[in-house]
Order: C-alpha cells, then structure tokens, then sequence
C-alpha cells in the first residue's frame, strides 16, 4: 500500500509543485506524480512512508489555495471491506476501539499497523461491503478524546469486482493475527487475567495453605506463576477468609486445584468428616448472566461437570459488599472442571462490560472508573472489593458543572431504593456524591414515580447506574427483561431546535447511535428559567450515553453564543 492518491488539486499546480511539496515535509518518492484535473497519484518507496505522508499532509497542507487530501490509492474494484483507521487517541484500549467497531457490522479482523506517529492506525476487515461502507461514513471525522478519526478504504485482494453486498450478524468473528503491543495503543493484556479468581476457605486451613514459614504458598505462586493474596486480616474471628489469586486463566485454575488439594489433605489428616467444597466469590453484576435465563447456564455447567451449585441470596448483599458466593459441591477434579467454566463466563461478562464502561468513560472527561464499584478489585487491584471508595471529597465535581435529572422508576420501587430509615438513599448519596431525592407522587395511584438526581456527569453516572441495578436485583423487572426508565433532562429552549435537527436528523441519529428512544416533545411551554424536557428512555448505557450527548450539544450552543475573539495575524499555510 505504498501508492498515494492525492485529491482536492488546483488546477493551477503541476508536477513539479507537488514535487516541492513532498521535498519540503522530506517525504520521498519512488516514481514521478502523475496529475489528473483536481487529482494526482504518486508512489512512494514503502507504506511507512506513505504512511507518513498521509498523516504529515492530508488536510493540513495547501497548495494554490486548495487543501491537500492524501490517502491510499485504492482501484474500484478493491473498494470492499477493508478500512484503514488513523489518528486514534494514543492511550485508547482495545476494548473501547472494539465496542465501537461492532456498532457497523461483523468485524472478520483488526490488526495494528507500525507508525512513527504518536496516534494509532489500524487496518479492519467486515464482513460485507455494506458495513464497511457504513462505517467509513460514520467513523471519518468520528471524535474521541478531542481525536478526529481518519478512515479510508485499503485494497481488498480477495475482493471480486462484483462481488454482492451480504449483511452479517453485528460482532466480532475470530481475530485476524494477534496485534502486538505498542505506546500508541493499549494492548489486550497476554498474560494476566484483568479478573482474579477470589476464594473463600476455612479459616482453619488457612494455616495449611501458607505453610511453614511461607513455603507452601510460595511454591504454588511459582508453579502457577501467580499471585496470591491472603486476607487474613479481614473479617476477624470469621469462619471464612477470601482468597484473590492473580493470574492468567490456566494459572488461576492451577492455583485453585492446588489449594483443593491442600484442604482435602488437611482434612482427612484433622479428620473432619464433612464436604470441603470449593467457594468462589464473584461480582453480583456478573452473576445473573452467570446464571443465565431461566437458569440454564448453571444448569449446563453443572450437568457438564457432575456438580452442584448455589449461589448465595440476594439479601446478603450491601451497597458495598457487592460478592456472592458460589459454592460449589462434587469431587476435587469435578470442582476443578467447574471453576474454570464459572469464571469463563464471569470474564466473557466482564470484559462486555469494561468495553461498554469505556465507551462512557469516553463521553464524560475525567470519569473515574476506579470508583464506580462495578467492576470487582476496580479500587485495589482484587484485593479487596468489598469496600469500595468514592474519589476525594470535592474531586467529582472539579471543572463539571452540575446537571439535573429526573429518572422515572416503578412506584412499588420507592421502598426498595429508600431503605430501611431511609439508609439505603443516603448511602447511595454519598458514594455517587450527589443528590438523591423522590419527588412526592402526584396522584395516589400513580405507578411511576420521580428520583430527582443532582451532581456531575461522574456522580449521575454512578447514581443512576446503582438505580438501575437495585431495581433488577430486586425483581422489580422480569428475568427476561431489561431495565429500561425514561429519564429527563431540562435544556435552554434555544438549544431545544439544535437537538431535535434540521428535519429531525439530529433525534434520529442519536437514537440510532446510543439505542435509546429520545424525545423532545413539541408545543412546550418553557419553563421560568426558558427550559424545555427532553425525555430519554432506554436501558442504561443508551440512556447515558444520550445524556452526554445531548449535553455535548447543548455545550456547543452555548460556546457558539459567547462572544467571538477576532483573529488576527497572517494565515499559515500548514492548518493544525
């Protein structure tokens, strides 16, 4: 891929002022440019180099008055599924890159392209010409992290000319060859797994498994190339005491036989009778998609392996002890079989979540998902997730304006989300970092009623979601069914026509770009601060991402009100 096309040409320039233009940003060239009207090709010695020019000169270089577009130089019949991504933000992870990917189409692979420059490229192949196409036009120009996207079509060899559009299923296919690490992208992690494997044991072979002086648990951490963590300390004089085992999948399973084993053996040699089985503690948001619908996934497990599982009530959880456990009863070896297609699944739930998660993390600056209690061992590396901390006291809000929203949740829900004395509210309040408050039912059979969440993008990110998972957690909604709730939000009524779009195009493509359903309902009388609502419903992550996007525009109405500074000075050639 080392011929250039280069677009936007004057009619006045020649050869030889393209020739000028590439001595000048030292980009070399291996053959002479051959000019069209309004376009030229040239050759460039390797794609590094083309690579170079690309990044140095498109859109950003004049000539004759005319800013220079520089891209691949791609023939029609090459124009199918492959694209080439540039300018992603230095510090993005592979999870974010790929959620927002699968939004076009089935992504066949994506690998990592080696540049000199400080973003990344990355070249993808879907699996139709369609969703290619859709991607291109919605991903070119595409912002993230103040980065704008550069797509652009790469010969496709395998491509027949003719070849029919066919649409395939949204998500990824098996990956093209691994992507190797580099400064410009974080790479998937080879090694450690980012979820540990957390245990409970008796407190009565927690001895057995240190060993003397240490020596037992140091030879399973070399044999597993693991790291272990015991809590001895935690929950003193209790019957039980967690284990965080770090490592890849095969070593965390390892280390779990290994432990089995030495409780067994510790057994039989105190002679205590009963069953040893093995507990494993895992995030209560992981644990429903563990289950599965109507059970099945649990059930499958235990079929496969020959075991039995519970898992631990509902009711046992707190707002900030948010593990269940899972127990698990069958041979050592069946245990065994069972842990790894348990924590399979926890990790499958995890990283769908984490691509999500950054996803938001995108659309609200300085979001801390460290604090947000969702992701287990998030403040501490799995050590210890059950107390999970806020950011410092005065740090949500730093440099966010505060924002009110009005979430709508079941009327039979109030009690729930209220607590016992009002604990569980204040609870809530005070991780978030916001204000939570229910809005007196305006009638007395209404079946919906009014949370009234105050505070900073971070702190109603962290409420809302804590609302939206209280009422799953509490069967307010069917196991089959999402959690969806309508919330609003007020904007400036001068605002009110820029998120609706000239001919609703802007609605539109906010409901198609987060799935929720955004209304903005006409004939509204403003309010006495020349607010109007706009309505928001969809299952968490849509409504939240539509909230930050209607909150992006709204920023942007006003920016564009504020009174302009004159620019002064000559006009630079190179545009940044």
């Amino acid at each position: 891929m080392n011929k250039l096309y280069i677009g936007n040409v004057s009619e006045q320039a020649s050869a030889l002022d393209l020739e000028s233009v590439f001595e000048q940003w030292k980009i070399p060239f291996s053959a002479p440019f051959l000019v069209k009207s309004g376009y030229a090709f040239v050759d460039c010695p390797d794609e590094k180099v083309a690579m170079r020019a690309i990044d140095t000169l498109s859109g950003k270089v004049e000539l004759h008055g005319k800013v220079l577009e520089v891209e691949h130089s791609v023939p029609k019949r090459q124009r199918s599924c492959k694209l080439q991504i540039r300018n992603i933000p230095p510090h993005m992870q592979w999870e974010v890159l790929d959620a927002l990917l699968v939004q076009y189409g089935t992504v066949e692979s994506c690998e990592q392209v080696n540049t000199d420059t400080e973003t990344a490229v990355v070249n993808v192949r879907y699996a139709a010409k369609d969703q290619a196409r859709e991607a291109l036009d919605k991903l070119n120009g595409f912002l993230m992290e103040n980065y704008a996207l550069k797509v652009s079509y790469i010969p496709d060899e395998v491509a027949a000319a003719d070849a029919p559009a066919v649409g395939g299923r949204r998500g990824f296919n098996s990956r093209g060859p691994p992507r190797q690490g580099s400064p410009s992208l974080g790479a998937r992690p080879k090694l450690q797994s980012d979820v540990p494997l957390r245990m409970l044991v008796p407190t009565q072979f927690v001895g057995a498994i240190i060993g003397k002086e240490g020596a037992t648990i140091r030879n399973i951490t070399k044999q597993t190339h693991s790291k272990i963590d015991i809590h001895r300390k935690e929950n003193a004089g209790a019957a039980e005491k967690p284990i965080t085992v770090h490592s890849t999948p095969e070593g965390c399973s390892s280390a779990c036989r290994n432990i089995m084993e030495i409780m067994q053996k510790e057994a039989i040699d105190t002679k205590i009778t009963e069953e040893i089985p093995l507990k494993i503690l895992a995030h209560n948001n992981f644990v429903g998609r563990l289950i599965g619908k109507e059970g099945r996934n649990l059930k499958k497990i235990e079929q496969d392996t020959d075991t039995k599982i519970t898992i631990s009530p509902l009711q046992d959880l707190t707002l900030y002890n948010p593990e269940r456990t899972i127990t698990v009863k069958g041979t050592l070896e069946a245990c065994a079989k069972a842990e790894e297609e348990i924590m399979k699944k926890i990790r499958e739930s995890y990283e769908n979540d984490v691509a999500a998660m950054h996803l938001q993390s995108n659309l609200i600056p300085g979001l801390n998902l460290n604090a947000l209690g969702i992701f287990p061992g998030a403040a501490s590396g799995g050590m210890s997730p059950s107390v999970v901390s806020g950011p410092p006291a005065g740090a949500q809000s730093f440099g966010m304006e505060s924002e009110t929203v009005h979430l709508f949740i079941p009327a039979l829900a109030v009690g729930a989300i209220i607590g016992k004395q009002g604990q569980h509210i204040k609870q809530l309040s005070r991780f978030a970092g916001a204000s939570i408050k229910i809005a007196p039912a305006d009638e007395i059979d209404t079946k919906q009623r009014m949370v009234i969440i105050t505070g900073p993008p971070e702190a109603q990110f962290k409420a809302q979601g804590r609302i939206f998972g209280k009422l799953k957690e509490e069967n307010f909604f069917g196991p089959k069914e999402e959690v969806k709730l309508e919330a609003h939000i007020k904007v400036p009524s001068f605002a009110a026509g820029r998120v609706i779009g000239k001919g609703g195009k802007t609605v539109n493509e906010l409901q198609n770009l987060t799935s929720a359903e955004v209304v903005v309902p006409r004939d509204q009388t403003p309010d006495e601060n020349d607010e109007v609502v706009v309505k928001i419903t969809g299952h968490f992550y849509a409504s939240q991402l539509a909230q930050r996007k209607i909150q992006e525009i709204i920023s942007q109405v006003r920016r564009q009100q504020q009174p302009k500074a004159t620019a002064t000075g000559p006009p630079v050639a190179r545009r940044k």
